[in-house]
């Protein structure tokens, strides 16, 4: 499936330049874990960190262009970190396994001569199989749509030679406001590509809405929950189809840390529809997630997530806690960092400002947002603040440090 080891993000609102965990520009950082928490006061840039994530998604289905507009950025000018004249950058650092050479993906994003977004530089690097050490080589390189490709696994050319393995191909985009990973990784002669535009395209990033989320559907299996989350009784249709008894142990699971709730059933109704039907403590009378709290119906959300029987690779959640009562983030937290466990299927990104959710975390797993005197953020791991390992290994709760001003 993949996993993000690094992140670099340049001028990108008040992200003037952000490093998270190794890069092939940074090698002395310690690669992303399997749970990223993002901590800070407000306005330190947590929603625009979030942002970025999905800017990268949109540009992948939309195009770098219309990105630029979508979920009311504003276009390209009120993107762009203020006083800026250069372009919008990202590094992602990627590996696909424990054992596979890491992918670097770089991509520059400016203005053509008459002010539109277009893609500058677009490239994609790793190093040889059987290469431990040494420089990677670029098996895409585009500019202003144009630029070479190597088909499979094991080519590209050197950087600082004439040096290629395998075979070359030159490419010209129709559009180059499009990424040239979205055309070419749909031919198979290029695998590595494609792998990595399907690593991207897989990337869930969850704005849950409860009022959303109690609109009654289409009738219709399907299987992920989408960014809202109003095709909730879908996914559990969906569930239902492929594994009845499974399903049942997934809600009997998640009923257990829903407090009050005493059973969920599924239900089908006579126009094929699947809906949940949840019995509260106290009450003869079930009913459906339409009269569910906002707190209860969001919890059910973010478990029946944890319980994708295919996870997607990447999801990023923001700020978990809002209309939940505190004392079930560190539960939350905590089964989050089960359903991720230690492998490449799952990693999670949560912007939070609560000590409750942070107490179920290692330092390794925190990262904390300050806003600078020249207006943009900066970025760096609980762990590197002195006395916090320390006194964490102490068994003294890393929320409560930083609830205590410890850090951050």
């Amino acid at each position: 499936m993949g996993r993000v080891a690094g992140i670099r993000i340049k001028n990108y609102g008040s992200l003037k330049d952000i490093k998270m965990g190794k890069l092939l520009s940074d090698k002395d950082g310690t690669e992303l874990s399997n749970i990223n928490a993002i901590i800070g006061q407000s306005g330190t840039g947590k929603s625009t960190l979030a942002d970025a994530f999905g800017f990268l998604a949109d540009c992948l289905e939309k195009g770098v262009e219309v990105a630029c507009d979508l979920n009311g950025r504003g276009g390209f000018d009120k993107v762009i970190s203020q006083g800026i004249q250069d372009s919008i950058e990202f590094e992602l650092y990627y590996r696909e396994t424990s054992n596979s050479s890491p992918i670097t993906y770089e991509l520059s994003i400016g203005l053509d001569r008459t002010g539109r977004p277009i893609v500058q530089k677009e490239r994609l690097r790793q190093r040889r199989v059987k290469e431990r050490y040494g420089k990677p080589l670029s098996f895409l390189y585009l500019e202003m749509g144009k630029g070479y490709a190597f088909k499979g696994n094991d080519t590209g050319l050197y950087e600082d030679s004439v040096t290629e393995v395998g075979e070359k191909v030159n490419v010209e985009l129709a559009d180059p406001r499009q990424l040239g990973i979205v055309t070419l990784g749909e031919l198979k002669e290029h695998p590595r590509i494609v792998q990595f535009k399907d690593f991207l395209k897989n990337w869930y990033l969850c704005y849950f809405s409860p009022t959303s989320a109690r609109e009654i559907p289409n009738a219709g299996p399907q299987k992920y929950l989408n960014r809202l989350g109003n095709n909730l009784n879908n996914v559990a249709q969906f569930l239902h189809r492929e594994d009845p008894q499974e399903f049942r142990k997934v809600l009997k699971n998640i009923q257990s840390k829903l407090t009050g709730i005493s059973k969920i059933e599924p239900v089908k109704l006579q126009n094929g529809q699947l809906v949940l039907e949840f019995s509260e403590e106290g009450f003869t009378n079930p009913f459906y997630s339409q009269k569910m709290s906002d707190g209860t119906l969001k919890l059910f959300a973010y478990y029946l997530l944890l319980h994708e029987k295919e996870p997607r690779p990447l999801v990023f959640i923001e700020e978990p806690e809002n209309g939940l009562y505190h004392k079930y983030l560190t539960d939350l937290a905590v089964e989050m960092k089960k359903s991720v466990k230690g492998g490449y299927s799952k990693q999670l990104f949560i912007t939070t400002h609560s000590p409750f959710f942070v107490n179920a975390l290692s330092p390794d797993e925190v990262w904390v947002l300050e806003k600078q005197k020249d207006g943009f953020s900066t970025i760096k791991r609980a762990s590197e603040y002195d006395h916090v390992n320390a006194l964490n290994e102490e068994d003294i709760n890393l929320g409560d440090l930083w609830y205590s001003d410890y850090f951050g």
